[in-house]
């Protein structure tokens, strides 16, 4: 690689990235037609009671994206040494990568830059195994959250949305199945990666993979158990702002109709601006079964996604600029 070109795309391509990323925030923001009644109703919420618990919000969010970071740090650790600080700026630029792709998957981009060169494409399967212990943690929360929906909310003649009590009652079926076999695969990756790579078609790409062999089951298990409290942190967010919101209802059936929603959002494959109108509906099909403050509902859906998504894909496409992605 030329010196010119190494001098191009160091420091030509950042500015470029973090103009297009910043353009491509402001494009969904604007979209949003309720922000400006969202951020009125919200200026006018934060009254010294509720103040504390919006700014708890705010510090819970670098709170969540801190213990993403720690999850990232520890699994590429074994590829390469990088500080606490520099995989939370991987996270953030990740974010704003994430926006424009569907279900996030774009954030991988924005982490494997921060590592060197030779290290970036096996950093992948590394980030794909901390993504997969998040599913699982969704996952079997919100198969709790739907056996709890369907003790405690649905009666036996009753339908939600549609979905009659013996499809409701086959999902949850098919979601315990599917439970079992993700927690299997997940402590059984390194024997299935020595497998996989006995494939010829595969083995000629198995570099790309090892790393994934050598994690211990503590380790799986360490990630998991970061995956468990970082969902806490996000459940914890979306009831405090349910109560700058006034949504009045039981907290304990709000956490878990709240898990149900993160279920649904990771199954259902969506892109960030069409993840704020369905995290919206969601909302207001779930948490209205025990409220019917529809505004305030809707005004925590938007409020979550503006502190969770867009403050750190705003923060991630500055990162950007500092970081020169070819040294030789």
């Amino acid at each position: 690689m030329s010196k010119h070109f190494k001098i191009f795309l160091n420091y030509i391509v950042g500015p470029v990235l973090f103009i297009w990323l910043l353009l491509s925030i402001y494009h969904q923001i604007e979209l949003q037609k309720n922000l400006p009644h969202t951020w009125s109703n919200m200026s006018q919420n934060f009254t010294a009671t509720e103040w504390w618990k919006f700014s708890l919000v705010i510090v819970l969010m670098f709170v969540n994206w801190g213990l993403e970071a720690k999850k990232w740090q520890l699994l590429v650790n074994s590829i390469q040494k990088i500080s606490f600080i520099r995989a939370f700026r991987a996270i953030f630029s990740g974010q704003a990568f994430a926006l424009n792709t569907v279900n996030g998957v774009g954030e991988y981009v924005g982490r494997i830059v921060y590592l060197n060169e030779g290290n970036r494409l096996r950093a992948i399967a590394i980030s794909i195994v901390g993504s997969f212990s998040q599913v699982i943690v969704t996952f079997v929360m919100g198969l709790i959250g739907l056996l709890y929906m369907r003790i405690f909310l649905l009666s036996n003649d009753h339908e939600f949305k549609g979905l009659s009590v013996f499809w409701f009652d086959a999902l949850m079926w098919g979601l315990l199945i599917a439970n079992i076999l993700f927690i299997m695969l997940y402590f059984s990756l390194s024997w299935i990666t020595k497998m996989f790579e006995r494939i010829p078609l595969v083995s000629k790409y198995s570099f790309y993979i090892q790393e994934v062999e050598q994690i211990h089951w503590k380790e799986l298990t360490r990630i998991l158990s970061l995956s468990f409290i970082r969902y806490v942190v996000f459940v914890a967010q979306y009831l405090l702002l349910l109560q700058v919101f006034k949504v009045d209802a039981d907290w304990f059936s709000l956490a878990w109709l709240v898990c149900v929603m993160f279920l649904v959002l990771a199954i259902v494959p969506t892109i960030t601006l069409a993840e704020l109108g369905l995290r919206g509906e969601l909302s207001i099909q779930l948490i209205g079964l025990v409220c019917t403050n529809t505004v305030g509902i809707l005004f925590t859906a938007t409020g979550i996604w503006l502190i969770n998504k867009v403050i750190p894909a705003l923060a991630g496409s500055l990162f950007i600029l500092g970081v020169r992605l070819f040294k030789k």
